[in-house]
């Protein structure tokens, strides 16, 4: 009787045992189902962005860290393939929880289709009195912030030194001078300038700051917010100082074919002596250690040329560069808002000493040691007169589009200057 009682109370402890272990284990699947997932989409591949993406990553594990039950499923894309899928995915209101946008009129679309959150109360809660002044205002619409900026830039034209000094030449400071700089490289059999217009932005940059010189800062604005008129005689002249510039063989060969990645190859691989891009390129020139040290040495910037006697050369082509949203329909929307915040936060410590950012987060240039070429930018940002808007970013997707197309046919002599003054202001005015 003492063994069957004995193997009764075996077998009960036995059952009891199982049961707690299906009970402790069942609080384990449903602990783990609980665990929230953010979806976070960059537009920096470890290929041609590889400091921004480690960058990235780190804060990423940092946060995850710090974050027990969170975790971020990232999916990275370059920049033309990252726009192309974020179109699609707004289509159907399927946007990452996390993604990366653009100011001004590259928010309308998304902001009117109610697909990204407001974010004041994270600035409020989290961020603020953190950004440059005028870069949160630049993701703003209607009295509501829909984007939290990473990064601020401006436009300068990288040259060469080295290839400079074996022609004798000094950095133009005068279109003038810029021409003579482009006829002594193309006597040589050297194309002057690297340039991959099959994005069409990169040409977009020239157009800008030649209207910049030639009509002033306010010119290009307010044409493009209808206070004035593409057909303004400095902005139709800057499109025909593009095909001069054209005409006299100024870019590499084939350029309305190239992608700027091609031509940012070429000028880093010394065949072409400049290359006109925004800051978001400084760390190839001064802290990307996977660049030849001797390349990196002989890399300086100039600011674009007066353009016949005309323009302010503290008069930049730029501001902030992508920034954060927040996707609207997310379903951890609120584990999303903290994660933006933090990132920004953690970008604008990480980004400026790992990567060679200029973050939109304020930065006390003085505390860190930074290579020379990224103080005299900080300077040149301090000094700013003005600085403008990128074109495209400045309009709806649809007359970006447009803008876009144009200059390619601009560059491609298939329009004249007079065409796309108007196909702009037809564009605009719809």
């Amino acid at each position: 009787m003492k063994i069957n009682k004995m193997i009764k109370v075996l077998l009960f402890a036995s059952v009891f045992y199982l049961l707690a272990g299906c009970s402790d284990s069942s609080e384990t699947s449903s602990s783990s189902s609980e665990d929230k997932e953010i979806k976070f989409m960059h537009l920096w591949p470890e290929g041609s962005s590889k400091q921004h993406y480690d960058v990235v990553n780190e804060i990423i594990a940092d946060y995850e860290k710090e974050h027990e039950g969170v975790k971020v499923d990232l999916e990275v894309l370059s920049n033309e393939q990252y726009k192309d899928k974020l179109r699609v995915l707004s289509t159907s209101k399927e946007l990452p929880d996390v993604g990366m946008t653009w100011a001004a009129g590259f928010l309308e679309p998304y902001v009117g289709g109610n697909m990204f959150a407001p974010l004041d109360d994270v600035i409020g809660d989290q961020l603020s009195d953190s950004f440059v002044p005028g870069t949160a205002e630049a993701y703003a619409l209607d009295g509501k912030t829909y984007g939290l900026p990473l990064e601020l830039n401006i436009v300068t034209l990288y040259y060469n030194k080295a290839m400079f000094d074996e022609q004798g030449l000094e950095a133009p400071k005068t279109f003038e001078e810029l021409e003579n700089v482009i006829k002594v490289f193309k006597e040589d059999g050297i194309d002057p300038i690297a340039l991959g217009n099959k994005d069409a932005w990169t040409g977009s940059l020239w157009y800008m700051y030649l209207a910049d010189r030639l009509g002033g800062a306010e010119v290009l604005n307010k044409a493009i917010d209808r206070s004035g008129s593409f057909e303004d005689p400095a902005l139709v002249e800057a499109a025909q100082k593009v095909q001069d510039l054209v005409d006299m063989g100024a870019f590499v060969n084939g350029f309305n074919g190239l992608a700027d990645e091609e031509a940012k190859s070429m000028f880093m691989s010394e065949q072409v002596p400049m290359y006109l891009i925004a800051t978001w390129d400084l760390p190839n020139y001064t802290t990307n250690e996977t660049v030849p040290q001797e390349f990196r040495d002989s890399v300086e910037y100039l600011k674009f040329p007066t353009v016949d006697g005309n323009g302010d050369m503290n008069s930049f082509v730029g501001g902030p560069g992508v920034g954060l949203f927040v996707a609207e329909d997310s379903k951890v929307k609120e584990e999303a808002k903290d994660f933006a915040a933090y990132f920004v936060k953690k970008w604008g410590e990480k980004a400026v000493t790992q990567a060679g950012v200029i973050p939109a987060t304020k930065v006390d240039a003085d505390s860190l040691d930074l290579p020379e070429m990224y103080i005299d930018i900080l300077n040149e940002l301090n000094e700013a007169s003005n600085i403008t808007l990128f074109a495209d970013v400045q309009m709806s997707p649809d007359v970006a589009q447009v803008h876009l197309d144009s200059i390619q046919a601009l560059f491609g002599k298939e329009m004249t200057p007079e065409e796309f003054a108007k196909a702009h202001e037809e564009a605009l005015s719809k």
